[in-house]
């Protein structure tokens, strides 16, 4: 019986090359991964590998930046399998960028050190991506299939037993599995601002939690503080944060540098910081813009994408500052798992973004992602080469669905809804409210509104400030009581329909 992985960005293709020889069923809605959030990042991947650096700096800026909520055992993984997870990426084809015979390093956001290894400049996740996909195609115990949408977990008694996805003929295909890895990305495209494709709108993690798998953390999500500002746009070019590692600098309509005494790193704080100070200018309406002039010759070689992108949009950043604003970018929670992804329901594997094992913890660090999408979709696909075993679960069958779905007024009403009352700063009553609204709704809520309900529950169940989540309020009252009946509605609903 084949592993299923539904997903195929980095996280989903590293578990599959790695789980060789046992057969692997991937599914993906898109041909080459082309929706996937990995081909657009344009971080590199963090690796304690330069002269003066070591893991112990990586893990403790990666805790710092976590505000340290992160798991230590977690992060420390992380970091000291950082060096193997660049000689596993070279070996399947990635040509890092060198100066010379050594790795040119980058610093970003709250590194201590210069420590982010790129392919192609800015264009490193592509870059990643394409030699993966290429891989992955050559492979002989992957079956691929594209335009696959999963909307539903087949289980057997408590035990997972496959999936159910609609192809791209409409049809119905059922794969059967005792083993299924959900590597679906994150959620940012639930906000009417992200640097994420517009798929990435949470679907695996809402088809674990209709199973009844445990989630963690669902209400820390990260806000990128400089993606290009564009009006109303849902996925916005993102900026990437090697630029302000090069000297690029925050700037107000004013010209004043408003990160100059908020933080040592200055420009360079970590990212939940950043995105609150550009959010606080742009809330009392004023502009921010990230200057890089004078940058000169660095932008063909290091940030090839960032200048095609803005090109396109009229904006030379080589002769005028870029308008900048926050955009989801980010989702730290996910689906709760133990370091080997492992979720609570016998048989459901989570990894990459759709997952938590606590590595990030309250805030990730920069260039963390794409590593923990390598590092741990290794670590689950040795684990799960090493547990396999005949399929034992007893009882009958029955689909675990996703939801409904919802018209697009509706998803657009929503995402704006999310930017206000989520976003890098938060208000209890507003909150509140946009519960109250979902609550009307009653049975005909979708599933991205379910999830959605799910997202403002946590973030309203944390009282204090931590990492992304914080409050507008100086001293946040006690909110009142929400009904939790809407919180209960998608898994009662969706997971009660049994399969003949």
């Amino acid at each position: 019986m084949p592993l299923i992985i539904v997903g195929s960005g980095i996280a989903g293709l590293t578990t599959a090359l790695a789980a060789a020889p046992r057969q692997v069923c991937l599914l993906s809605r898109a041909q080459d991964s082309r929706d996937s959030a990995s081909v657009l990042a344009q971080g590199g991947i963090a690796a304690a590998v330069g002269p003066y650096d070591s893991t112990s700096s990586h893990q403790r800026d990666t805790m710092q930046t976590g505000a340290f909520h992160n798991y230590e055992s977690a992060a420390q993984y992380l970091v000291e399998h950082a060096a193997e997870a660049l000689n596993w990426l070279s070996l399947q084809g990635v040509l890092f960028d060198r100066d010379g015979d050594v790795l040119h390093l980058a610093r970003e956001g709250g590194h201590e050190f210069a420590r982010i290894a790129h392919a192609g400049g800015d264009a490193s996740g592509r870059k990643f991506m394409e030699a993966l996909i290429d891989k992955a195609k050559q492979a002989s115990h992957i079956q691929w299939h594209d335009g696959c949408d999963v909307d539903a977990l087949l289980l057997r008694g408590n035990a997972i037993a496959g999936v159910r996805s609609r192809n791209k003929h409409g049809s119905t295909d059922i794969f059967e599995s005792s083993d299924v890895v959900l590597a679906t990305g994150g959620l940012g495209a639930l906000f009417s601002a992200t640097s994420n494709p517009p798929g990435a709108e949470g679907a695996g993690l809402a088809l674990g939690l209709a199973a009844g798998a445990a989630a963690r953390d669902l209400e820390f999500i990260q806000f990128h503080p400089t993606a290009l500002s564009l009006g109303p746009e849902l996925s916005r070019p993102l900026l990437t944060e090697a630029l302000r590692g090069a000297g690029a600098i925050l700037r107000d309509e004013n010209g004043r540098a408003f990160m100059k005494g908020r933080h040592p790193m200055e420009d360079l704080a970590p990212r939940d910081l950043v995105a609150r100070e550009v959010w606080k200018i742009l809330d009392r309406g004023g502009s921010t813009f990230l200057h890089a002039r004078h940058l000169g010759d660095v932008w063909l070689k290091r940030f090839p994408t960032v200048l095609a992108s803005c090109l396109s949009h009229g904006i030379d950043p080589r002769l005028e500052p870029m308008p900048v604003t926050p955009a989801a970018h980010f989702h730290m929670g996910g689906l709760a798992t133990d370091l080997d992804g492992r979720t609570t329901i016998p048989g459901l594997w989570a990894v990459g973004e759709v997952a938590c094992n606590g590595v990030h913890g309250a805030n990730r660090l920069a260039s963390n992602s794409l590593l923990e999408g390598v590092t741990y979709g290794l670590r689950l696909a040795n684990r799960i080469k090493q547990e396999y075993s005949v399929p034992t679960a007893q009882g009958p069958y029955r689909f675990a669905e996703r939801g409904s779905e919802t018209p697009p007024t509706v998803q657009s009403y929503w995402r704006q809804r999310l930017w206000q009352t989520l976003g890098p700063v938060r208000q209890a009553s507003a909150i509140t409210t946009a519960l109250d609204e979902l609550h009307q709704i009653g049975e005909d809520i979708g599933w991205r509104q379910q999830l959605a309900a799910r997202l403002l529950q946590a973030a309203l169940q944390r009282r204090k400030n931590l990492g992304a989540h914080w409050w507008a309020e100086s001293e946040l009252p006690e909110p009142p009581g929400i009904d939790k009946k809407i919180l209960n509605t998608h898994s009662s609903r969706h997971a009660k329909n049994s399969v003949k």
